[in-house]
């Protein structure tokens, strides 16, 4: 098994009809919010990243929902302070973004070791919480979408 991450990740905007998204507060990062996110694990296919993301990071499954790939992916300088995770050399990311909607926000079920607190905001207001600028652009792209 791979002891480092694959540089390829899924960046799942959890949201609403009426355009409402779900952000978690980084149990790594206090004060960093985000969607889920997560990196492809080997063999996978980036839907199947998203479905087990969503499912590790909510408790929501994926599955009894409408998930849709955005075709939408970004490449980035990962972040210094999380690169250990990464094989020595790997310097960036291609985070791949999907969408996932709900009838309502729904209530989850956070994976403490990953988030300490939960949020549904309107979107809008959702992407300027975001920490991370590809995050929050994917938002803003949300009434494009609904």
């Amino acid at each position: 098994m791979n002891v480092h991450k694959i540089p390829v990740s899924v960046l799942v905007v959890i949201h609403t009809q009426d355009g409402q998204v779900l952000l978690m507060e980084r149990a790594d990062a206090p004060g960093f919010w985000q969607s889920v996110t997560g990196s492809q694990d080997e063999g996978e296919t980036l839907e199947q990243t998203a479905i087990r993301e969503v499912r590790e990071e909510t408790g929501l499954d994926a599955g009894e929902f409408e998930l849709t790939p955005w075709d939408l992916s970004t490449r980035y300088e990962i972040y210094e302070r999380w690169r250990h995770r990464y094989a020595p050399g790997v310097t960036h990311n291609t985070e791949h973004v999907f969408g996932l909607k709900l009838p309502a926000p729904q209530p989850v079920t956070l994976a403490p070791r990953e988030h300490l607190d939960s949020v549904w905001l309107p979107w809008a207001e959702a992407a300027e919480r975001c920490f991370s600028p590809s995050n929050a652009a994917a938002i803003r792209l949300l009434p494009t979408r609904l």
